[in-house]
């Protein structure tokens, strides 16, 4: 039997930029607001921090929730995720943890996302969907930036 940890959502993207100024898009609100779905992010990114995001999805407005786990600058971004747009209860057994590398690509930075604990298969494709077009958005907004 497939265990949640076992299906982890993974999303990679080359980005034509050096770390640096993929970090900054990656913990900057007003960069986030772009390629996070319009979602307003808040968080100081330190160890131990609250993360909340809130917006709106599909008409209906929502507040999700986390905590930042693991910092490295320029390298390693990780926090947890719940969403009560999920249908769960707010138990950490349905928090999501995701984690954020970056990686030296030849003059380029490689940015490779993974979100463990997702409940079906179903859920780890969709979210790994979302997470494609957010790296996606990502890459724009940054490539913009030149």
């Amino acid at each position: 039997m497939t265990s949640t940890q076992d299906l982890v959502a993974t999303s990679s993207i080359i980005i034509d930029a050096p770390r640096a100024r993929v970090w900054r898009a990656l913990i900057d609100p007003a960069a986030a607001k772009q390629y996070m779905f319009g979602a307003d992010v808040r968080s100081d990114w330190e160890q131990g921090s609250p993360i909340t995001w809130a917006g709106e999805f599909n008409g209906k407005p929502f507040k999700d929730k986390g905590e930042v786990l693991h910092v490295e600058r320029e390298r390693t971004l990780q926090y947890s995720h719940f969403s009560a747009m999920s249908g769960q209860p707010d138990k950490p057994e349905n928090y999501h943890v995701v984690t954020i590398d970056l990686s030296d690509a030849g003059g380029k930075t490689r940015v490779t996302l993974q979100q463990n604990n997702n409940s079906t298969e179903a859920a780890r494709q969709h979210s790994q969907q979302n997470w494609d077009m957010m790296l996606q958005g990502l890459k724009k907004v940054v490539e913009a930036k030149k």
